[in-house]
């Protein structure tokens, strides 16, 4: 090889090597884009990373400024030139107000900030949110087992650090019916304010006769029957994961309708339905089905029925292959006597037994495991006096 064409293929080489460089160092950050969210945000439904690298920037918004360290870090350590653009949310924009609540009785939150979007989760009046930005009229919330999704205006009222430590130290009564009224005066004939659902909570301004005046965290004051109420205090010390609290609370929800992204006596799916429950007696649990089957204890079903307990949840679907993992797409609650409660079509009773008029042979067929979540510890396992501290 001559001289001329010994320089010509190092010129080459060197073109090369240029070329590709920008490329594979873009490649290296997105290998590590996606191995900070394996670790940090596994689960999009709880935690927000959407990151990207363009042009040499890091951008994009995250609600983990943890995970923003840990990429930053090792992008450090490796001497990988970045300008760091990550939005960290809450948004500045909302200043000090960066904190909700729910303002009427089911809050419907979806996927996407619009109304003809999938309903993702609800949340009941009362419950506290973690509000992280805003687009147009929605807001994009965190409820408390930190699902995020996007909630309308009309159904929070926003509030400061100051203004939220103010309501959860004003005393407070929870409605115990399945449904109800909030009325304008002290009369069952009087017009509503709002309807009402098991576990909403408002704040007791006084009480007249047999009803309490109460204030919505909006400022709306109605009267509530006193009979239909207790104390946020004591609700909080009468929780009690027992069979009986348990079996009552389900079969207090028969045949309410399913509904998609439901977790209230007006509709649930299915983990909206043992939500609730476990919500109501003392317990909050993730939202979906693919969430609560991490949860918990393993429970042996090989050899039959036995070893389940009141209140352990079963999961059904599609078990794993060597081409797919299993898939969990539905859940119920075992409430003995070969039978659970869950949420198709409505909420109902289905049996194992196959000589029990409510034998279930379709669940049984897709039947994959059981979980036994009741007086254990977790990451997203949580007393419901965590909720209003």
């Amino acid at each position: 090889m001559n001289h001329y064409l010994k320089t010509a293929v190092t010129l080459l080489l060197l073109s090369f090597w240029a070329a590709c460089a920008p490329d594979s160092e873009y490649s290296r950050v997105e290998e590590l884009i996606t191995e900070v969210r394996l670790y940090h945000a596994p689960d999009k439904r709880i935690a927000l990373w959407e990151i990207s690298f363009q042009d040499g920037v890091l951008q994009g918004e995250t609600n983990l400024p943890e995970a923003i360290n840990s990429l930053t870090t090792k992008l450090d350590q490796e001497s990988i030139s970045y300008q760091n653009s990550i939005a960290l949310l809450p948004e500045e924009a909302l200043g000090d107000r960066n904190q909700a609540l729910v303002t009427i009785s089911v809050a419907n939150i979806r996927s996407a900030p619009r109304h003809s979007s999938e309903l993702a989760t609800q949340a009941l009046l009362g419950t506290p949110l973690r509000v992280l930005k805003k687009e147009d009229t929605w807001y994009l919330v965190q409820t408390p087992e930190g699902y995020i999704s996007w909630v309308d205006a009309a159904g929070i009222a926003l509030k400061s650090s100051e203004e939220m430590n103010e309501w959860i130290a004003s005393e407070k009564v929870v409605f115990t019916e399945m449904l109800g009224t909030l009325y304008q005066e002290a009369a069952f004939n009087s017009l509503p304010v709002s309807d009402l659902t098991a576990g909403n909570m408002v704040k007791h301004i006084a009480t007249e006769g047999n009803f309490h005046l109460v204030e919505l965290p909006d400022g709306r004051r109605g009267f509530v029957p006193r009979l239909e109420t207790i104390a946020y205090g004591d609700w909080i010390a009468t929780r009690e994961l027992s069979d009986t609290n348990l079996i009552k609370t389900a079969k207090l929800m028969m045949g309410v309708p399913y509904l998609w992204g439901g977790t209230s006596p007006k509709g649930v799916d299915c983990s909206g339905f043992t939500k609730t429950v476990y919500f109501l007696n003392g317990m909050i649990i993730p939202r979906d089905a693919s969430q609560q089957v991490r949860e918990g204890e393993d429970i042996d079903t090989s050899a039959g029925w036995d070893n389940l307990e009141v209140g352990d949840l079963l999961f059904f679907g599609v078990p794993a292959s060597e081409d797919a993992p299993e898939r969990v797409v539905h859940v119920g609650m075992w409430i003995g006597d070969n039978s659970f409660i869950h949420s198709r079509g409505r909420v109902r009773i289905s049996s194992f037994d196959p000589d029990d008029e409510n034998y279930d042979e379709y669940e049984l067929n897709r039947y994959l495991r059981s979980k036994r979540i009741r007086n254990t510890t977790g990451n997203h396992l949580w007393k419901v006096n965590s909720l209003i501290q």
